[in-house]
């Protein structure tokens, strides 16, 4: 069978998928707060199990719940090819970030079920746990312990900032299966995602054409002083952490700038203690994210973070602690598929470019264990990890369509 440029995804169906998805776990703003291993996450999780199994699909789960939907290949040897991102968002995620690479897999199995198109390959629309690591740090973390970066026992034993465990969650919400972690096996996998970043739409691009990922290091600091009155606490007297904490943040900013270009860095996640309008902080835990697509220049701006926070809490009498709680090096996703997401691009009329992924997914652990390529979309502004995330349908399914092509050409069309 010829599969032509003619043949494309079902736009509008695509599109109520991600509007029905987003109703779960709505956020204040338009967006969404369906966090992981959270009610909503359970209930999303449902409703895209029920959608799997309409387009006739099997679902299997592993234990550390991530979600593998099987459409049968007709050479039972044959390896899988996968499809695949995340449903969980951040406390004020988008409705796109990570959805659009599961319901655009799903979308790709409902067209080829319409035109009746059968592969030799199966392929596996996979929903991965905890990419975003808002709550249970570090990112990508369920794709990690498939990929034996992480072990199983250290996500369960992940806790949130209320002190819940991962694997307590996991249980609570009824999603850890019975499959062992990292036991399937891929020929393929392919990760659709919204770019996050403002390139594709200022170039006026279509499709980018992922050929690596940044390398990227989440330092949590503990920074401790000594809680004391704001009012009648002397200046010189005071062990101010939120001071510490205010000075490595510019400290981190500098680090970034002096690295350029390809190198990005702030500081994010803040708890600081008691909390308390009158009170100066006596103890602040923040997490620095520093990323770069240069290996020697990810090193070096850890190393540097790390001696600048020391430098800055012996200066103020603070005590300082350091946990690296995510890493991943930069990742080289397969040349051949790269060059299959490129030709299907070119096949549909879609414009395309190169680019480098600016964030942390889950095709970067899988790249470690099976061939692996990413296709982007633009988004409004480059804005994510926001409520005000915003595509439009037409990039969804150029996107869509791409992978669809892609995916035909790695599963191989029968008859």
């Amino acid at each position: 069978m010829t599969i032509g440029a003619n043949q494309r995804i079902n736009a509008a169906r695509l599109w109520d998928s991600l509007d029905a998805m987003a109703q779960i776990g709505p956020g204040v703003a338009g967006g969404n707060n369906r966090q992981t291993l959270t009610d909503a996450d359970s209930a999303g999780r449902h409703l895209f199990a029920d959608w799997c199994k309409a387009a006739g699909m099997t679902m299997g789960v592993d234990t550390m719940g991530n979600m593998f939907a099987t459409r049968a290949g007709t050479d039972p040897d044959a390896l899988p090819v996968y499809m695949g991102s995340h449903l969980d968002t951040q406390p004020t995620g988008g409705r796109y970030d990570g959805v659009l690479g599961v319901l655009g897999a799903l979308e790709v199995v409902r067209s080829l079920n319409d035109m009746n198109i059968q592969t030799r390959h199966p392929i596996v629309v996979t929903n991965w746990t905890n990419e975003e690591g808002a709550r249970f740090a570090p990112a990508m973390l369920a794709s990690g312990v498939f990929a034996g970066l992480h072990t199983q026992d250290y996500a369960y034993n992940r806790t949130d900032m209320d002190g819940l465990r991962f694997g307590d969650e996991l249980a609570r919400i009824g999603w850890v299966g019975d499959e062992i972690v990292g036991a399937r096996k891929m020929h393929a996998m392919l990760e659709l995602h919204i770019e996050q970043g403002p390139i594709l739409e200022a170039e006026g691009k279509e499709i980018g054409v992922v050929t690596h990922g940044q390398g990227l290091w989440w330092l949590e600091i503990t920074l401790t002083g000594r809680d004391a009155h704001t009012g009648s606490t002397p200046m010189a007297m005071r062990v101010n952490a939120g001071l510490g904490m205010a000075r490595i943040t510019e400290r981190v900013h500098q680090i970034a700038m002096g690295h350029q270009p390809g190198a990005v860095g702030a500081v994010g996640q803040v708890k600081v203690f008691p909390n308390s309008r009158n009170v100066i902080p006596g103890k602040v835990i923040f997490t620095v994210d520093i990323r770069s697509p240069d290996q020697t220049k990810l090193d070096l701006m850890r190393g540097e973070v790390e001696r600048a926070a020391h430098a800055v809490a012996a200066e103020l009498g603070l005590g300082c602690s350091i946990e690296a709680v995510g890493h991943f090096d930069p990742v080289t996703f397969d040349a051949n598929l790269v060059n299959i997401v490129r030709q299907s691009a070119e096949k549909l009329g879609y414009s395309h470019m190169d680019i480098i992924s600016g964030a942390g997914h889950d095709a970067c652990w899988i790249n470690r264990v099976a061939p692996t390529v990413m296709v982007m979309c633009p988004c409004v502004g480059g804005l994510s990890h926001n409520e005000a995330e915003e595509i439009s349908p037409e990039w969804a399914a150029a996107g869509t369509d791409v992978l669809l092509h892609a995916v035909l050409e790695v599963a191989g069309v029968v008859g």
